[in-house]
C-alpha cells in the first residue's frame, strides 16, 4: 500500500499542477489560439466543473470498486487524453474541453487517498494525513508556476502538454499495479449520499466548504497571472515566479493547519480563525492596488496561506460521516470545495469581461472583492456549526 499512496500521491501532484498551470501559459496562449483570459477563465472553470460533478460517481465508485480501480482508469481516459488533446488544440474551445476531460481525470486521486485514510487509519489522524496528502501533493502548484514557464520556453507549450499527457498514463498505469483496496465494512453496505444530506452537521459546513478553497485557487489557478500582466507588464517568467511564490505560500499553509485541530483541540476555531484572516488579506489585496508589485504578490501568498483549511474542513465535516458511506462522504464535501471554485471562476470570468476598461485595475478589483464577500458569508454559517473535536 506504501507504494500505491506514493503513487496516488504523484497523482495528485498531476491534479494540482493541470488545475494552477493556466496562469503561466496565459501569454502564450493568448499569442497562438487567441485565447482571452475570459476563455482561461471558462476553461479553468470547465476543469473544476467537471472534476465537482465526478464526486458523486466517484464516492459510490470508491465505496463499491475500490479506489484502485476508479482513481487509475480515470486518470488514464481523462488525465491522458485531455492533456493529449490540450496539445493540439488550435481554438479557445479545445482548451476548454481538454480541461474539462483532465478535470475528470483528476477527480478521484485525492479522494481514493482520503478514502484509505479513512477505512485504515484512526479518525483523530485524518486531518493530519489528509494535510500532508495534500501538502506534499501540492508540488504540482510549484511545478505548475516557474518551471512549467521554463519549459514552454524549451519544449513550447504543445511539447509540454504532450509530455504531460505520457506521464498521466505512466501513473495511471502504476495506480492500478501498486494500490491495494481497503476491506470493505462488515454487513450490508446500505445507504446513500441522500442518508448524508440528512444531517444537520453537515449543512452548517457546506457553505464554507463551498467559499474556502475558492479565492486562493481560483486567484492561483489563473488570474495572478493576468492581473500581473496587465497592470505591472510582468513576463512569462516573471509570473512564473510569482505563481511560485504564492503556490509555496499555499502548502505551507497546509502543512501549518495539519496538525492543529490536535494540538489546539478544536477544528472549528482553527478553521474560523485561518478564513478570516484569508478575508483580512482579500481586504488588503483590494488596497494594494497601486502598490509596489511586491505588495500584490504579497497579500495574494497571504490569501493562499490562510486559505488553505480545506484539509481540517474536510476533516470536521468527515467525522459526522458513518464508516460505510465514507467514500461518498469525503466525495460530497469535495464536491462542495472544487465545486465552489469552478462557480466562481465562471462568474469572475464574467465580472472581468463586463468591467474591463480604461481602468485596468478595475476588473481585478471587482473580482477580489467578490471573494472577499463570499468568504465572510461562508465565515457567518460556520459560526453556527458543531465542533467536530467536542
Amino acid at each position: 500500500m506504501q507504494a500505491g499512496l506514493v503513487l496516488l500521491c504523484l497523482a495528485y501532484v498531476l491534479s494540482q499542477f493541470f488545475r494552477a498551470f493556466l496562469a503561466v501559459l496565459s501569454g502564450v496562449l493568448g499569442q497562438d489560439i487567441g485565447a482571452a483570459p475570459d476563455d482561461l477563465a471558462f476553461a479553468s472553470g470547465m476543469w473544476f466543473l467537471s472534476f465537482a460533478a465526478m464526486q458523486l460517481p466517484v464516492g459510490w465508485a470508491l465505496d463499491h470498486a475500490g479506489p484502485r480501480r476508479t482513481a487509475a482508469v480515470l486518470l488514464l481516459l481523462g488525465g491522458g487524453g485531455g492533456a493529449a488533446l490540450f496539445a493540439a488544440a488550435t481554438t479557445p474551445l479545445h482548451v476548454s474541453i481538454a480541461m474539462f476531460l483532465i478535470g475528470i481525470g483528476c477527480s478521484p486521486v485525492l479522494m481514493a487517498s482520503y478514502y484509505i485514510f479513512a477505512r485504515q487509519y484512526p479518525p483523530a489522524r485524518f486531518a493530519t494525513l489528509a494535510a500532508l496528502m495534500l501538502g506534499v501533493g501540492s508540488a504540482g502548484n510549484l511545478v505548475a508556476s516557474y518551471p512549467t514557464a521554463l519549459a514552454v520556453d524549451l519544449f513550447g507549450w504543445r511539447g509540454t502538454l504532450a509530455g504531460l499527457a505520457a506521464v498521466s498514463v505512466a501513473v495511471a498505469a502504476g495506480i492500478f499495479l501498486t494500490v491495494s483496496d481497503p476491506d470493505k465494512p462488515d454487513g450490508e453496505l446500505k445507504g446513500s449520499v441522500f442518508d448524508l444530506l440528512k444531517m444537520p452537521a453537515m449543512w452548517a459546513v457546506f457553505p464554507l466548504m463551498l467559499v474556502a478553497y475558492a479565492p486562493s485557487g481560483a486567484l492561483r489557478g489563473l488570474w495572478i497571472g493576468p492581473y500581473l500582466s496587465d497592470l505591472y507588464g510582468l513576463s512569462t517568467q516573471a509570473v512564473g515566479l510569482a505563481t511560485l511564490v504564492m503556490g509555496a505560500a499555499m502548502i505551507a499553509g497546509t502543512f501549518a493547519y495539519g496538525p492543529l485541530d490536535r494540538m489546539l483541540g478544536t477544528r472549528k476555531w482553527v478553521i474560523l480563525g485561518g478564513n478570516l484572516l484569508a478575508c483580512a488579506a482579500l481586504a488588503g489585496l483590494i488596497m494594494a492596488t497601486g502598490a509596489p508589485v511586491w505588495v500584490p504578490v504579497a497579500m495574494m501568498a497571504a490569501v493562499g496561506f490562510f486559505g488553505a483549511s480545506f484539509p481540517v474542513i474536510m476533516a470536521h465535516g468527515r467525522a459526522f460521516v458513518p464508516p460505510h458511506l465514507a467514500g461518498r462522504g469525503v466525495t460530497l464535501l469535495n464536491l462542495f470545495g472544487i465545486g465552489g471554485v469552478g462557480i466562481m471562476q465562471f462568474a469572475t470570468g464574467r465580472i472581468h469581461a463586463e468591467m474591463a476598461g480604461a481602468d485596468p485595475a478595475l476588473p481585478y478589483t471587482g473580482i477580489f472583492g467578490f471573494f472577499l464577500v463570499c468568504l465572510a458569508a461562508g465565515c457567518a454559517v460556520y459560526l453556527l456549526s458543531r465542533d467536530s473535536m467536542d
